[in-house]
């Protein structure tokens, strides 16, 4: 009897596993991590964790050509630093956060001189959207374009 109860319990662990892992693998995507080739990794790295205000997080390699950080549930920001200097980027690529309050955000930009504008490219003006959600453009030191709205959930 002991047997046949070890073996009814072996036979539900191993059911239970092969059920969770059928619903890992049919679940959708989950984004890791976003990775930014830049040229020079100091001023970059400045930028994110000073303007952006991101996290700084361990990476793996320590070789100095790597910084990471937290993005929260949306996983991780990677700088990669090798890129050639002076890229030309369109702003239909572009990276986008969301903060609280745009007003608070556009004082830290000041506060680092960091010019932004609007989709158009007017100088210190937000976009309004359709849907009533605010919205202002900049680049990092590589030129990459990224986004500030305002749309959280539950606002």
């Amino acid at each position: 009897m002991r047997i046949l109860s070890n073996l009814l319990i072996l036979c539900l662990l191993g059911f239970a596993a092969h059920t969770a892992n059928a619903q890992t693998s049919s679940s959708p995507l989950m984004l890791n991590h976003i990775a930014i080739y830049v040229h020079d990794l100091g001023p970059s790295t400045a930028f994110y964790k000073d303007v952006l205000q991101l996290k700084e997080i361990p990476e793996p390699f320590h070789d100095g050509r790597h910084t990471w950080f937290t993005i929260g549930d949306a996983g991780q920001l990677h700088l990669i630093q090798g890129a050639e200097k002076n890229i030309k980027r369109d702003k239909n690529d572009h990276l986008c956060f969301s903060v609280a309050s745009m007003e608070d955000f556009i004082a830290n930009l000041d506060k680092h001189k960091v010019a932004y504008t609007n989709w158009p490219g007017t100088e210190k003006a937000p976009t309004i959207r359709v849907d009533g959600v605010k919205q202002i453009y900049f680049q990092d030191p590589d030129g990459h374009w990224i986004e500030i709205n305002n749309d959280r959930p539950g606002k």
